[in-house]
């Protein structure tokens, strides 16, 4: 098809309503907590990460950096993933921002469709779901880092977590006097029904196991949530659904998680049943309201996680199986240790980690997945919304514990 030349750009009165947008948008933040310019430096890069004809909110906007230097743990984050999107939304709503709410509960309903069975993990921009992943070989990669990737194939993993933090974040969207979208309480209840189907299938996890599918302790604890969040929406917001019976699957999931997520003779709860591998994921339990965070069974994994995957003052993720994907320390898992110190009243330790995590931003203030304490520098796609979101919530548990 034939396209005219357009027009030439003016290019300072660009420069003009550009630095006009940013600095409206910017003043439009209602956080008035400590590190404020950190935490409006994070809101403006999750803002950039949002595409306006859609709503869609992708996870990182770039490729195959990798989170291992020289390795081959190079992946395409140029997606939407439900679940980075979803707690974008809660770092969005924490400064009062709504329009990148509405357009993205448009996004979602128009993405997953009349089928809740057939949703995705994740989607691209437009909300269209063939994410075919292809190497392109004829390119070195970052510092010869290969291969380099477009597309990714864990669009076809399931993974239960993403029920919850959805459902999570329609309701909290509700809360915050967000208009109910067109379909919207359709969708959650067509996807809490699905759940009670599958929750006890194996998955891949948040972590995106692409191998051995495990029934991740994280995942249902989201399942739960999920449910949790379908009750009150019934009771609160009107949802069609059988309330009597999502209440008793929510006891028995809860059930479920303490009976095979804890590891008694760990003392603390474990990346997937009958595991002994521990997860910094664990650290989400209170912060998703599942137990509170002077719990016992909290206070025994907080500890057994700080031996085990702590790094230089950072956390690992997990520690991996093989030398070959070992990876840095997983920059947000640090963050919600910052909130868990909140949480206990630590605020020397939160606040001593929360300045180190802000020391390893670039020079304009923006963070990757990773950092390798060893080199001394941030590794993985960048900038990462992952991390941006947990520093935003972190700032704003910081924020709260001073009041």
């Amino acid at each position: 098809m034939h396209f005219l030349v357009p027009a030439p750009i003016d290019i300072a009165r660009a420069l003009r309503e550009t630095t006009q947008f940013w600095t409206d948008w910017a003043a439009r933040s209602q956080y008035q907590g400590p590190y404020r310019g950190a935490v409006e430096r994070s809101l403006i890069t999750l803002k950039a990460m949002t595409y306006r004809p859609s709503g869609g909110i992708v996870a990182a906007v770039t490729t195959s950096l990798p989170e291992r230097l020289g390795g081959s743990l190079n992946w395409d984050y140029r997606f939407c993933w439900i679940r980075d999107a979803t707690l974008t939304l809660s770092a969005l709503l924490d400064a009062g921002y709504t329009e990148e709410v509405i357009a993205w509960k448009t996004w979602l309903i128009r993405a997953i469709g009349p089928d809740a069975s057939q949703v995705q993990i994740m989607y691209d921009i437009r909300g269209e779901r063939n994410l075919a992943k292809t190497e392109i070989e004829w390119l070195p990669g970052y510092q010869g880092a290969a291969p380099v990737r477009v597309g990714n194939a864990a669009h076809k993993q399931t993974q239960q977590d993403i029920y919850g933090e959805t459902a999570s974040a329609l309701y909290l969207a509700r809360e915050g006097g967000i208009a109910l979208e067109p379909h919207e309480l359709e969708l959650q209840g067509a996807l809490t029904e699905h759940l009670a189907k599958i929750w006890q299938e194996p998955g891949s996890g948040m972590w995106e196991e692409r191998n051995h599918p495990e029934r991740f302790t994280f995942s249902g604890v989201m399942s739960w949530l999920a449910l949790d969040r379908a009750v009150k929406s019934i009771e609160q917001h009107g949802m069609s659904g059988p309330l009597e019976a999502w209440k008793k699957l929510r006891d028995v999931v809860r059930a479920d998680v303490l009976e095979h997520g804890f590891n008694a003779s760990l003392d603390s709860f474990v990346r997937h049943y009958g595991s002994t591998r521990l997860d910094a994921s664990a650290l989400l339990l209170p912060i998703f309201g599942f137990l509170p965070a002077d719990d016992a069974r909290m206070r025994g994994t907080l500890p057994a996680v700080e031996r085990e995957l702590l790094r230089d003052g950072l956390l690992l993720r997990n520690l991996p199986l093989s030398s070959k994907a070992k990876q840095g320390a997983f920059l947000a898992c640090s963050f919600w240790l910052v909130e868990i110190y909140t949480m206990l009243g630590r605020i020397d330790d939160a606040t001593r980690l929360f300045e180190k995590l802000l020391s390893l931003a670039n020079d304009v203030g923006l963070l990757s997945e990773e950092d390798d304490t060893k080199a001394g520098r941030l590794t993985g796609n960048l900038p990462q919304a992952f991390s941006h979101i947990a520093l935003v919530h972190a700032a704003v548990r910081v924020a709260h514990s001073q009041r």
